[in-house]
């Protein structure tokens, strides 16, 4: 029997869903804006899309930890062929990433024009980003807008295919309740004030010539929002990765040597967060350094069980950084429910991204960690899919 699902939305004012038969599934899709209609078949196969989300600012590393993810799971993830070139989408054998940008239901002008920033809810269209997510799981293609960052303008939609694996990136992917549901797994990048503050001085003032005191300005313009509606969905994530300052140089502000926590929830399915030495003790480790090249201020790791916004968790902390990232199978060989396929994966995906930012720190060994759980997770759901038929044949 066909299926209709109709909905409007403020960017687009309306569009139709009509699947039929349970094997292949042909899509009608049409939008109109500005009295103008645009029409797409499309027929799809069917199949079931492993939804992962990941939520942080700009400038908090959502990008290389896009690119150590998509690696694990082999190919080089490249914008769509023969589309827009200043499409933001990332498609490689397994794997399509989505910026949620592109549900921006406001271009940079109107927004400027009704007073609000592209962190404001109300920028942004949660019903056809909801509407597209949920088709995409459920292995119907879309048509998804662009926002062009370059422009500040929303270009023609693309066609999107279901992938194996979507990951949906950008500020508002655990906001919207109707999106959270969808998602099998959720990652948040929560990096402090100092070091974003450290960080983006860095990048703003050496690489585009910003003063300080615009800088300032805009960290300071973006924070009420920031802290109104993108903060508050790290509570939701499965997995948040928290960057701040670190220990063991008393008052420093550089932001060059990190404290990082991997904060993982308990009870998720088909995730067993990582644990140092003994699962459950609380652990303070600083490595040999006869077997670990560290210069000033060192390394020391910490693991422990905790709560985290009234949910139990696991944490494993890492403050300081690596000289050799060759040695750091000695710290890989401490820690276990890694989800490796062999021995010395994790060292072997840092060498092979040393050049990514925060190789040398507990940034990148905690995304690149967390890159080969949610492969392991995708590998459990996918099997667990394949054998419920004949679960339910025999029930």
């Amino acid at each position: 029997m066909a299926v209709s699902t109709i909905y409007s939305t403020q960017a687009l004012n309306s569009t139709h869903f009509f699947t039929s038969s349970s094997s292949s599934k042909q899509v009608f899709f049409y939008r109109r804006q500005n009295n103008r209609r645009f029409n797409t078949i499309i027929t799809c196969a069917a199949q079931q899309t492993v939804v992962i989300g990941l939520a942080a600012d700009s400038g908090c590393g959502k990008s290389t930890f896009m690119r150590r993810l998509t690696s694990v799971f082999g190919g080089a993830a490249e914008p769509p062929k023969g589309g827009n070139p200043d499409s933001n989408t990332l498609i490689s054998d397994m794997t399509t990433v989505i910026c949620l940008d592109d549900y921006h239901s406001l271009d940079r002008t109107g927004r400027k024009e009704k007073g609000v920033t592209a962190l404001d809810p109300r920028a942004n269209d949660f019903d056809l980003m909801y509407e597209q997510v949920k088709a995409l799981k459920s292995g119907i293609a879309v048509e998804k807008p662009i926002y062009n960052h370059v422009t500040g303008l929303l270009d023609a939609p693309e066609l999107i295919q279901p992938p194996k694996i979507l990951v949906i990136e950008g500020l508002h992917p655990m906001f919207d309740e109707r999106v959270r549901d969808l998602l099998d797994f959720s990652i948040y990048l929560d990096i402090s004030n100092e070091v974003k503050f450290a960080w983006k001085i860095q990048r703003d003032m050496a690489e585009r010539g910003h003063s300080l005191e615009s800088i300032k300005a805009s960290i300071e313009a973006r924070k009420p929002d920031f802290d109104a509606f993108i903060d508050p969905q790290k509570q939701y994530a499965d997995a948040v990765i928290e960057v701040l300052p670190t220990q063991l140089i008393p008052d420093d502000n550089e932001g060059k040597v990190l404290r990082v926590r991997l904060i993982m929830k308990e009870g998720v399915k088909y995730f067993s967060p990582v644990y140092l030495f003994d699962e459950g003790s609380t652990i303070s480790w600083i490595p040999c350094g006869r077997k670990l090249t560290c210069s000033y201020p060192g390394i020391k790791f910490n693991y422990a069980p905790d709560s985290y916004f009234d949910h139990e968790v696991s944490v494993v902390e890492m403050d300081g950084q690596f000289d050799r990232l060759d040695e750091l199978i000695y710290v890989e060989s401490h820690l276990s429910n890694l989800s490796t396929k062999f021995y010395g994966e994790v060292t072997q995906q840092m060498l092979k991204h040393a050049d990514f930012p925060g190789s040398n720190n507990g940034t990148g060994l905690f995304q690149t960690i967390v890159g080969l759980k949610i492969r392991d997770l995708y590998e459990q759901l996918i099997a667990n899919k394949a054998t419920a038929p004949a679960e339910a044949a025999k029930a």
